[in-house]
C-alpha cells in the first residue's frame, strides 16, 4: 500500500501529539523516580520471587522469600471482598425524589437489568482484581471501557411453506457492553498536581497491546487509518516481571484522558467562524496553551503516532478512569498498600530466616580437613554414604572431620517475633497470630477488642473503596447504558447506594454476639424472630435470603390462624357471658330463697298468737269458778309462751337482717313486711 494511502497528520496534531506526549514523558519520569523500583520489589514479594537486588547483606547465600507479606495481602484481600459481595448483590438504586419531572421508573427492573449486564460482562471478577492490585500497590485503578459485542442467543424458527418442520439455530444481537478494565500502577501515569482523578489536568494508561487489536480498531473506524507497525522497548509495563518477555507482534498503546487546548482538536478557521477568539494571555506567556481547554480522548500508538483524538463523547464529560485509595494517605493521589506497611517487617523476617539458613549449610554439610600429602595420587574426595576412602597412612591422622558451631534457634524465635509485628502492622491476624497476641490476657474481652480492632481498620478501606470507587462507577456504566442503549436504560436521575456490610471476620463476630444475647434472654422472647432474622442475614449460607423470607412469613400470623383465634375468642367471651348469667340467676334465686324465709319468721308470732288465742277460749270447763281459774292459768302460760316465741323470733329476724343487708335486699323485705302488716290490719 502506497504511503499516500494512508492520514498524514496535520500541523494541529503533531501540535496535541507533543502536547500529550510532553505531559506524559514528564509524568513518567517523576512517578518511576518516586515509585517504580518500589512497586516491582512490591510484586516480588507477593509473588515469592528472589532477586539480587533484594539481599539484606552482601554475604547472603539463601533465596527463601517467606510468605508472611503473601498471608496479609491475601488476608485482606479476601475480607474486602467478602464485604464487597457478601450479601448477595453489591449495590442498590433509589429514586431521586427531588427530581424536577417526577419522571416514575421501575426500580427493580432497572436494578435487575444492571445486575444482569453486570454479570455478562464479568465486573466482580474486574473489581476482584483492582483490589488484589491495591492491597500490592496501595491504589486501585480501573478503565471503563464501552464497546458493542454481538450477542449469539439459541433459537428455534418455523421453516416457511412446511409445516410441523423448525430450524434451529441462533440469532445474532447486537448488545452494549460496558467493562471494567483492572490496571497495573506501573501503567498508570496522572499529573502530579492533582489528588484525585478528577483534580488532574489528565491521566493515561500505557500499555502493550497486540497488533491485530490496532488494526480491526483501524478496520471498523475507531482509529485512524495510520501505517502502524510492531515495536517493543520498555519492558518496565508489562503486566508482570518475566525471565524474557514476549516482544513479537506489539504495539505501545497510550490513552489519555483529559484536557487539552481545544484548538489543537478543531481548526482555526472553523473556530474563527464563529466570533473572533479572545486571547487572555499574550503569545508567548507559558499560561497560553492553557487558557481554552476541552475534555478529550487521546490515543497514541508507540509514541508517535496519532490512532484518535476527539472531544469527550460522554454526555456526562466525565473521565472514564476510577482510582481509590486502600489505604489513606491525604492530599495524594496515589495510596499506601498492605506490602508497603509490611515492608519492614517483611525484610526483617527475611533476613532472619535467611540467616538460620546460611548458618544451617555450615553446620549440617560435612565438612573434612585432610592432609593432601598423603592423599593417593589424583584422587577426588568425596563423602557418600559406604564410600571407600583410600589414605597413605593411618585414616584418623589424616582425615578430620569438623563444623563451624552450631545453629541458634534464637533466629527462628526471632523471626516469628518479626512477623507478629507484620500482622500488627498490616491489621491482619490469622487464628495462631490473633490468639498470640491476646494470650496475655487469657479473657474473652480481649479477643472482643482485638477483633473489634482489625474489624475498624477494614471498614476505612471500605469507604475508600465504596466512595471513590464503586458508586462513582456504577453511576458512570449507568450513563453509559443510558446515553448508547436508551431502550433499556431510561434518562432519569437514579441515587445508588453500596449495599456491602460486613467481612467473614465482623460476621463471626457479629454472630457471636448474636448468639450471647439469645442465651441471655431466652427462647420465649418477644423479640426472637428478630434475633434470629439477624443471625441469618449475617451468615454466609446459600439459601440465606429463602430463610430470611420463611423468618418473615412465620412473623406474620396466618389469616385462617387468625380468624380461627378471633372465633375462638368470641366463643369464650359467649362462655364467660352464660356463666355470668347463670351466677346472676343463682343469685336472684337465692335472693327469693332468703326473702321467703324471712316472711315465714316474720309471719310466725302472728300465727302463734293466733293459735293461742284460740286455745285460750276451746275446752273451759262448765263451771264458772273453774273456768275462770283456768282460763287465767292458761293466759300465763300463753303470755309465757309468747315471750318464749317472742324472744326466739327476735333473735331470728336478727340474723336474717343482717345477712340479707349484706345482700343489699332489706329495703325490699321492709317495704313487703309493712305491706303485709297493712293487709293484716
Amino acid at each position: 500500500m502506497d504511503q499516500n494511502d494512508y492520514d498524514q497528520p496535520t500541523e494541529a496534531d503533531k501540535e496535541l501529539l507533543a502536547f500529550v506526549v510532553d505531559h506524559c514523558n514528564r509524568w513518567r519520569d517523576w512517578r518511576d523516580t518516586n515509585y517504580l523500583s518500589l512497586w516491582e520489589e512490591y510484586e516480588r514479594i507477593f509473588r515469592g520471587e528472589w532477586a539480587s537486588e533484594d539481599k539484606t547483606r552482601e554475604s547472603e547465600r539463601s533465596k527463601i522469600v517467606t510468605p508472611a507479606a503473601q498471608q496479609a495481602v491475601e488476608t485482606r484481600h479476601a475480607e474486602i471482598m467478602e464485604a464487597i459481595f457478601g450479601s448477595g448483590e453489591f449495590f442498590d438504586i433509589e429514586d431521586d425524589l427531588q427530581d424536577a419531572d417526577q419522571q416514575t421508573i421501575d426500580i427493580e427492573a432497572l436494578r435487575a437489568q444492571l445486575s444482569e449486564d453486570f454479570k455478562k460482562d464479568k465486573i466482580k471478577k474486574a473489581i476482584d482484581q483492582i483490589e488484589l492490585l491495591a492491597e500490592i500497590y496501595g491504589t486501585g485503578i480501573g478503565e471503563i471501557v464501552v464497546g458493542s459485542e454481538m450477542e449469539y442467543i439459541p433459537a428455534t424458527q418455523a421453516i416457511p411453506g412446511v409445516q410441523g418442520q423448525a430450524a434451529i439455530g441462533v440469532i445474532e444481537k447486537p448488545r452494549v457492553a460496558v467493562k471494567l478494565v483492572p490496571v497495573n500502577p506501573k501503567n498508570f501515569l496522572f499529573d502530579p498536581n492533582g489528588t484525585s482523578i478528577d483534580d488532574c489536568m489528565g491521566v493515561a494508561i500505557e500499555k502493550y497491546v497486540s497488533i491485530h487489536k490496532v488494526v480491526r480498531g483501524i478496520e471498523r473506524g475507531i482509529y485512524r487509518k495510520v501505517n502502524i507497525t510492531p515495536t517493543y522497548e520498555d519492558s518496565q509495563i508489562e503486566p508482570t516481571q518475566e525471565v524474557q518477555q514476549f516482544q513479537d507482534e506489539k504495539v505501545r498503546l497510550l490513552t489519555y484522558y483529559g484536557l487539552v487546548p481545544r484548538e489543537y482538536l478543531t481548526k482555526l478557521e472553523e473556530m474563527e467562524a464563529g466570533g473572533k477568539i479572545e486571547e487572555l494571555f499574550p503569545e508567548d506567556s507559558a499560561a497560553d496553551d492553557y487558557q481554552d481547554m476541552v475534555e478529550a480522548i487521546v490515543v497514541v500508538a508507540n509514541d508517535g503516532m496519532l490512532l484518535k483524538a476527539e472531544e469527550t463523547p460522554y454526555m456526562m464529560k466525565d473521565r472514564p478512569v476510577l482510582s481509590y485509595q486502600d489505604d489513606t494517605v491525604p492530599n495524594r493521589l496515589l495510596g499506601r498498600g498492605t506490602i508497603e506497611k509490611a515492608y519492614n517487617m517483611q525484610k526483617a523476617i527475611d533476613a532472619q530466616v535467611r540467616s538460620h539458613l546460611d548458618s544451617l549449610a555450615l553446620t549440617t554439610a560435612p565438612m573434612m580437613g585432610m592432609d593432601a600429602t598423603r592423599l593417593p595420587r589424583g584422587a577426588k574426595f568425596e563423602v557418600k554414604p559406604g564410600k571407600a576412602m583410600l589414605t597413605n597412612g593411618n585414616p584418623q591422622e589424616i582425615l578430620f572431620p569438623f563444623k563451624f558451631g552450631q545453629t541458634s534457634p534464637e533466629n527462628i524465635a526471632t523471626a516469628q517475633t518479626f512477623e507478629r509485628m507484620l500482622l500488627q502492622a498490616t491489621g491482619t491476624m490469622d487464628s495462631n497470630g490473633m490468639v498470640s497476641q491476646v494470650s496475655r490476657d487469657g479473657n474473652g474481652a480481649a479477643m472482643s477488642m482485638a477483633v473489634a480492632t482489625i474489624i475498624k481498620k477494614y471498614k476505612r478501606t471500605l469507604v475508600n473503596f465504596q466512595e471513590d470507587f464503586l458508586i462513582p462507577f456504577i453511576k458512570k456504566a449507568a450513563y453509559r447504558y443510558m446515553q448508547f442503549d436508551p431502550d433499556r436504560y431510561p434518562s432519569t436521575d437514579l441515587n445508588f447506594v453500596p449495599t456491602g456490610t460486613l467481612g467473614i471476620l465482623a460476621r463471626e463476630y457479629e454472630q457471636q454476639q448474636f448468639v450471647g444475647l439469645l442465651q441471655t434472654l431466652g427462647p420465649d422472647t418477644p423479640v426472637l424472630p428478630i434475633i434470629l432474622k439477624g443471625i441469618v442475614a449475617n451468615s454466609s449460607l446459600s439459601n440465606r435470603l429463602e430463610l430470611l423470607e420463611a423468618l418473615t412469613q412465620m412473623a406474620q400470623p396466618n389469616p385462617e390462624q387468625q380468624q380461627m383465634a378471633m372465633m375462638q375468642q368470641q366463643l369464650a367471651m359467649q362462655a364467660a357471658q352464660a356463666q355470668i348469667a347463670v351466677n346472676q340467676t343463682q343469685a336472684e334465686q337465692n335472693r327469693a330463697e332468703a326473702t321467703k324465709t324471712l316472711i315465714e319468721a316474720r309471719l310466725k308470732p302472728v300465727e302463734t298468737e293466733a293459735k293461742i288465742s284460740q286455745a285460750l277460749t276451746a275446752n273451759l270447763p262448765n263451771q264458772a269458778d273453774l273456768a275462770s281459774r283456768e282460763f287465767d292459768k292458761r293466759a300465763k302460760v300463753a303470755e309465757l309462751m309468747l315471750k318464749e316465741a317472742d324472744i326466739k323470733n327476735k333473735t331470728k329476724i336478727v340474723e336474717l337482717q343482717m345477712s340479707k343487708a349484706r345482700d343489699g335486699v332489706a329495703g325490699l323485705e321492709n317495704q313487703f313486711l309493712e305491706e303485709l302488716q297493712k293487709g293484716l290490719k
